[in-house]
């Protein structure tokens, strides 16, 4: 399955981005866009976590539940204010790499293709990567796979995360010096090789603790908080996670664009 999705959607992508350029430079260049918008989740990220904020602001908390569950793989419907809240804020930081820096990485190194191959291997992690009964063997390959394509890319997007932290620290109160300690102890912290990096780091930007026991599958499965928890986290660490993860895009976009001008020039 992992093979034969890779070769697929790889060797379409390239057959219909090299039909696009023989028709006219222009069209190869309007599909090469489109795929690239496609590909990077920042606006349907936001989008679909700020429905939780929204629901948590003013509407009934089982709208708030219904909410997060459309982005989240944990049981929701037993989750207190605090824990959609976690769980929105957690899916914005582990979703900045896997499916903001990782695909824009790919794509300013092979453009759609490689970016539509890793994509592929992240979908697969999604849909079929899960360590229960049903899916322990099936989903193996694209789980393993999934680790190894973005571990550079995770890393990378910590580091990011925690110079934009820095950055914004005048506009949201980020706390820049606590999100590179709490990288560096926490990042480590999670069964995934690659999950808690912007996750940590997230929490420590914001002085609030994420993880923890998560239910899933009518199971709760215990994992290592991440971050100290200076404060309760609060409803408004959903816009301020996104505000972290729309800095870490365009940072990333810009070291992206400087890279492939420098490499053009250098040629």
């Amino acid at each position: 399955m992992v093979v034969l999705v890779i070769l697929i959607s790889g060797s379409v992508t390239a057959m219909l981005q090299r039909v696009a350029y023989r028709i006219h430079p222009l069209t190869g260049c309007f599909l090469e866009s489109w795929i690239t918008f496609r590909l990077l989740a920042v606006k349907s990220l936001r989008d679909a976590s700020m429905k939780v904020y929204q629901a948590l602001r003013s509407r009934p908390l089982a709208e708030a539940r219904q909410a997060v569950s459309m982005i989240v793989g944990r049981d929701t419907q037993n989750l207190t204010a605090e824990g959609v809240t976690k769980a929105a804020v957690e899916t914005v930081a582990e979703n900045t790499s896997d499916g903001v820096i990782a695909p824009m990485l790919y794509m300013a190194l092979g453009g759609p293709v490689l970016g539509i191959i890793y994509k592929s291997i992240n979908t697969m992690d999604s849909m079929v990567g899960y360590k229960n009964e049903k899916y322990m063997d099936y989903g193996r390959a694209a789980a393993k796979l999934d680790d190894w394509v973005n571990f550079i890319p995770a890393r990378i997007s910590g580091l990011l995360m925690v110079a934009v932290a820095f950055l914004l620290k005048p506009l949201d109160g980020f706390d820049g010096r606590n999100a590179w300690r709490i990288f560096r102890r926490d990042r480590r912290k999670h069964a995934s090789p690659n999950a808690a990096h912007t996750e940590a780091t997230c929490a420590g930007a914001l002085g609030v603790e994420l993880a923890g026991d998560t239910p899933y599958f009518g199971k709760v499965v215990s994992k290592p908080t991440l971050g100290d928890g200076y404060r309760p986290i609060c409803s408004e660490d959903i816009p301020k996670a996104n505000h972290l993860m729309m800095g870490t895009a365009g940072l990333c976009q810009i070291l992206c664009l400087a890279g492939m001008a420098a490499i053009l020039w250098l040629r």
